[in-house]
């Protein structure tokens, strides 16, 4: 497998953090926009199921979400969501239902803080890849 590499910023993942803070106790998600594996911005999108273990994206505001990346000239570089009670890499259904080819950000906790941690999910199988955060 290559190396699968995820370069965003501090701003960024403070926005991915937030929404997973008020979404919780329920799972939270939402796309990271790009290029080269360089995020440019991060676009929460509503959990429709509404689950405390499981997230759908609300189809609509994903196709939102979708065109303002493109708009921009950008792509999908990553999907993050978080496991509010665990654990802290994905679960057998993150990795059966995983549909694009893209980093995924799991956000958990760790005692009463947030982490982040890159997975790279690909022929049912999950590989952790670094996030490296870059101070522009």
């Amino acid at each position: 497998m290559e190396d699968h590499l995820l370069a965003l910023r501090r701003e960024h993942l403070f926005t991915m953090k937030h929404h997973v803070n008020n979404e919780a106790p329920l799972e939270a998600c939402g796309l990271l926009g790009g290029k080269n594996g360089a995020v440019e911005v991060v676009l929460p999108v509503k959990n429709a199921a509404g689950s405390r273990v499981r997230f759908q994206m609300d189809p609509k505001a994903q196709l939102r979400a979708i065109e303002q990346i493109e708009s921009e000239g950008l792509e999908i570089v990553a999907i993050f969501h978080s496991h509010p009670k665990g654990p802290s890499v994905p679960s057998p259904t993150d990795i059966a239902e995983a549909s694009y080819r893209v980093v995924n950000i799991i956000w958990s906790k760790v005692g009463r803080r947030w982490q982040a941690r890159g997975f790279w999910i690909e022929a049912g199988h999950a590989a952790e890849v670094p996030l490296t955060v870059i101070d522009v």
